[in-house]
């Protein structure tokens, strides 16, 4: 694939010419549309309609797709109601539109749930949509915590479903091109890697106890969480920021994807020890609860490092870039992001430069774009067999313990060491928050 947008173009093409010349006399378009490639079709149902959206919006239309939208799901109706429009204006049928998510795990027509909702949710909405014969597209980070990490891997593993995690880098041409010459020694034996993320945050209301906003069900919103009352501004975005609750802080909101990169191209699974020095920077009175500057190292068998340099709310851009991750070998530097990628030798001379030019956000709010459609289509394609799955849940979740493991060193304040073999810490008080306190009935069931 030279070009993501020409690639997916060429797809598209070919499906439409498919359909235009396939079309008998007497019968529409739509209607051939129902019939042909039923076999493959798959029943796909989202669930979370906030910032992630436009993530599924063109992979779902994609006629090539074969899939159609059964459900759009979210506990707010104004975000339900705001998906049924966007979605009205890209296909030629009308979803059903559901509050709860577990009534949408529970229809046996759905193949394929999208779980984009908050953190807390990604893990259980997973497994009990695995639990009742689904595949599962699940948004990063895909455990709030390291058990539902490992959790995820054995529901996969017993039932024997497609579970892919939605660190989309993993799909782009570039990012592949270039982590494969990487591992086929193009710049030498590869000791490090720098991660980084910047972005310029602004102050975060104080929560205060709050009436519960209209249209939202507070209660489904908490799922598996232990039950509080609700304050100002937490449902939209803010349950990022307050606590832990909800929330994985920046480095589950976004060095998952960075450190994902890192640890594929340095082809390390799990950290001997980690160490990190985070701490809230700016705005010191504002509800932000936890780090906004974060600086974490890992060390790995035979001498290998990644590090993360996250600044929320410091928007310098260290690296030249808003986020992205440089991987250095005895040889020669790589620097890649989400637009491409740039090879240098030893001496620090420009050897190739590829970019994109596609149109996945980088530190922006929100999502969606041709990189995040290559991932979701990869999904699907999986499901059918076709392709092979770019970031199994097993592939996920080692990556997820990175920024499990950052949380777990900041709230415990100080460093520890990592059983390479199963990834529980040699350490009594960051083992006690290995897990995570559930709602009464809410804890994974094998």
């Amino acid at each position: 694939m030279s070009n993501r947008r020409e690639f997916l173009k060429k797809v598209s093409a070919g499906a439409a010419a498919v359909s235009i010349t396939g079309v008998t006399s007497g019968m529409t378009a739509k209607s051939y549309a129902r019939i042909i490639g039923a076999n493959d079709r798959l029943f796909v149902a989202i669930a979370g309609l906030g910032r992630r959206l436009g993530a599924y919006t063109e992979p779902i239309a994609l006629k090539s797709s074969n899939v159609e939208l059964v459900y759009l799901c979210d506990v707010m109706k104004s975000q339900r109601d705001n998906a049924a429009k966007v979605f009205s204006k890209l296909i030629d049928y009308t979803p059903k539109l559901e509050n709860d998510i577990r009534k949408v795990i529970a229809d046996p027509k759905v193949d394929v749930l999208i779980n984009a909702t908050p953190d807390h949710w990604h893990a259980p909405g997973t497994w009990m949509a695995i639990k009742t014969g689904k595949h599962v597209y699940v948004e990063k980070p895909c455990g709030h915590n390291l058990n539902e990490d490992v959790m995820l891997v054995k529901f996969q593993e017993k039932y024997n479903k497609v579970v892919q995690m939605g660190n989309q880098q993993r799909s782009a041409p570039e990012s592949i091109e270039i982590i494969g010459e990487i591992h086929r020694g193009t710049i030498g034996e590869v000791y490090k890697a720098v991660a980084f993320y910047t972005n310029n945050r602004g102050e975060v209301p104080v929560p205060v106890q709050a009436p519960v906003p209209d249209g939202l069900d507070w209660d489904l919103f908490q799922g598996p969480a232990p039950r509080k009352p609700y304050t100002h501004d937490t449902w939209n975005y803010n349950w990022h920021w307050y606590g832990w609750d909800y929330g994985t802080a920046e480095s589950g909101n976004n060095a998952t994807h960075e450190l994902d990169i890192a640890r594929w191209a340095l082809q390390v699974t799990r950290p001997e020890r980690v160490e990190v020095e985070g701490a809230k920077r700016h705005f010191v009175n504002d509800g932000w609860t936890m780090y906004d500057t974060m600086d974490a190292t890992f060390h790995f068998p035979g001498g290998k490092v990644i590090k993360w340099d996250g600044k929320s709310r410091n928007n310098y851009k260290t690296y030249g870039s808003d986020r992205g991750t440089i991987i250095y070998g005895t040889e020669g530097t790589v620097y890649v992001d989400r637009g491409g990628y740039k090879l240098y030798d030893r001496a620090g001379k420009l050897i190739r430069e590829r970019r994109s030019g596609g149109q996945e956000a980088g530190n922006a709010l929100g999502g969606g774009g041709d990189m995040s459609t290559l991932h979701v289509v990869n999904f699907f394609e999986a499901i059918r067999g076709k392709e092979t799955a770019r970031s199994p849940i097993s592939e996920g979740a080692l990556s997820n313990h990175l920024i499990n493991y950052i949380n777990v060193a900041y709230r415990i304040g100080k460093p520890f060491d990592v059983c390479t073999k199963t990834g529980q810490m040699f350490d009594r008080d960051a083992m006690k928050l290995w897990g995570r306190e559930y709602e009464p009935g809410w804890e994974p069931v094998l």
